[in-house]
């Protein structure tokens, strides 16, 4: 089983925003019409800590020596057919489970709550939507989902270190700009990996192991 990540990087905000910004980017599938993005991530990596652009410039470096369509064709390869590295955030806390539903419900009210929209055919907890949320909104909320999602990030970082993926270098320097990891989401990773999210379920139980941002939404409609 590989370590958890390192202890988390001082960023001042613009940093943090220039790395979740980054991560969405790289997170997102390879645009084949657009491979100028990875330049500009590039471009962006002076502006953060050397612990947190060394893993970024790593993967671009891997990145840029696969080529877009050999590097589209490991990310369908990694994220779509492995469940343990689904970029879903929901599927961590409900795994194939009834319970999903109403996790992706509020990561759908988290974003409304922002005062954003979702234009793109995407679900809300699509980790790369969450974060370029955190990098575009002065709210807190996203870089809460993030946080309450350790465990679930932690997992996919240890699933891709294993298969050798370079997008694990992407999980290592964002899971760097998070909030130190506590015993009880410490607990949550080792029993995801060993066990794996949750089967189904009989009923659906009402409560969700993140916050639940509808009384924002609703105080700022």
């Amino acid at each position: 089983m590989s370590v958890l990540a390192a202890s988390p990087v001082a960023l001042d905000d613009a940093q943090r925003r220039v790395a979740h910004m980054a991560a969405s980017v790289l997170l997102d599938y390879p645009d084949e019409e657009d491979p100028g993005r990875l330049a500009e991530v590039r471009a962006a990596l002076p502006l953060l800590p050397e612990p947190v652009a060394g893993p970024l410039g790593r993967f671009l470096d891997a990145a840029d020596g696969m080529g877009v369509r050999r590097l589209a064709e490991h990310y369908v390869e990694t994220f779509d057919r492995r469940r343990r590295c689904t970029l879903y955030l929901s599927y961590y806390d409900a795994g194939d489970t009834r319970k999903r539903g109403a996790s992706i419900l509020a990561f759908r009210d988290a974003l409304a709550a922002t005062g954003w929209e979702l234009v793109r055919k995407e679900l809300p907890d699509f980790l790369p939507v969450v974060l370029e949320l955190s990098a575009r909104s002065e709210d807190d909320i996203a870089g809460e989902l993030l946080a309450s999602h350790r465990d679930g990030l932690e997992v996919v970082r240890n699933a891709l270190a294993q298969i050798g993926s370079p997008y694990e270098s992407v999980l290592e320097a964002l899971c760097l700009t998070l909030p130190e990891i506590d015993d009880e989401t410490r607990e949550r990773y080792v029993s995801l990996v060993t066990q794996g999210p949750p089967a189904e379920m009989v009923g659906i139980v009402d409560t969700l192991p993140f916050p639940q941002f509808g009384a924002a939404k609703e105080a700022r409609s």
